[in-house]
C-alpha cells in the first residue's frame, strides 16, 4: 500500500466529548476520525468524498491538564440602530466558565491511503489545526511510502478497532464521532474504538483459535523493537 505520511506537532489541543454542557469539558485522549476528517478537509479546501479513502493513527502528548475557560452567552440588549430596526444597537453577555482539560505538546502522524494529496498537506488551503480553532499545528515532515503486510508487529499510540478489546486488556474502549454527514445536517455517526497508549505486540495478544485479525501493515521508517515493526490498522469513515 502506497500511502502519505503527514507528522505534525502543536502546542495544546482538546477534543471534547459530545452531550457534555455546562460546568466542564474532558477530551478525548485521541483525536476522533470525524475531527481528522475535518483537518483533512482543510487542508484540501473542501468537503471529500470519503468512499474508499483509509487511514491509520498515532498521536502521543507530554501532559493534560485542566483550565478554566470562560465562554459568554450573547444576547441582543434593548434599543436599535438608527434606520435598521433589526439591527441590535449593542450585545450583552452572560459569562460561563467551564473547566477542560486540554493536551500539551500534541504529536500526530497520519497515514492517508492518498499520496496524491501530498500537495495539499504542503500547501494547506486553511490554517492547519487540530481539535479547537486555535489548536494551531506545524507540519514537521510530509513524505509518501510503501507499507507492506505483516503478520507479527507492535502497537504505540494509536487507534485500533473494538473488537480488539478481545485480544487484550491493554488500552481505553471508547465511543468516538466517526463521521459527520455534512449532507445531512452534519448527523453525527458513532463507533467504538481502543485507544491505545502503552505498546503492545502481537505474539502477546490473546487470540482464540477461530480468531483473524484485520490487516496489519508496517511502517519501515520506524525503530523496530525486539525486532518487530512498528504495525498499523487502517480504518474508514463509512462503509463502502
Amino acid at each position: 500500500m502506497r500511502v502519505l505520511k503527514i507528522t505534525a506537532e502543536g502546542l495544546t489541543t482538546s477534543f471534547r466529548y459530545p452531550y457534555y454542557m455546562i460546568g466542564v469539558q474532558p477530551t478525548y485522549e485521541m483525536p476522533p476520525p470525524a475531527t481528522l476528517y475535518g483537518h483533512i478537509a482543510g487542508a484540501l479546501g473542501e468537503w471529500f468524498d470519503p468512499r474508499g479513502v483509509r487511514f491509520a493513527v498515532r498521536f502521543s502528548y507530554r501532559r493534560k491538564h485542566t483550565e478554566l475557560e470562560t465562554t459568554y452567552i450573547l444576547s441582543a440588549a434593548s434599543g436599535s440602530l438608527k434606520g435598521f430596526p433589526n439591527t441590535p444597537k449593542t450585545l450583552e453577555g452572560e459569562a460561563n466558565p467551564l473547566k477542560r482539560e486540554i493536551l500539551f505538546f500534541p504529536r500526530l502522524t497520519l497515514y492517508l491511503n492518498r499520496p496524491e494529496w501530498e500537495s495539499a498537506f504542503r500547501s494547506p488551503r486553511y490554517a492547519a489545526c487540530l481539535g479547537r480553532s486555535q489548536d494551531l499545528i506545524t507540519y514537521r515532515k510530509i513524505e509518501t511510502l510503501d507499507l507492506q503486510p505483516v503478520q507479527a508487529a507492535y502497537f504505540e499510540n494509536t487507534l485500533l478497532p473494538y473488537d480488539f478489546v478481545r485480544f487484550t486488556a491493554a488500552g481505553q474502549s471508547t465511543l468516538m464521532p466517526r463521521w459527520l454527514d455534512t449532507t445531512h445536517n452534519r448527523h453525527p455517526i458513532f463507533e467504538r474504538y481502543l485507544i491505545l497508549q502503552r505498546r503492545i505486540h502481537t505474539r502477546n495478544l490473546m487470540l482464540p483459535a477461530d480468531a483473524a485479525l484485520p490487516p496489519i501493515y508496517a511502517d519501515p521508517g520506524e525503530p523496530r523493537i525486539e525486532d518487530d515493526p512498528l504495525g498499523l490498522v487502517f480504518h474508514s469513515w463509512v462503509e463502502d
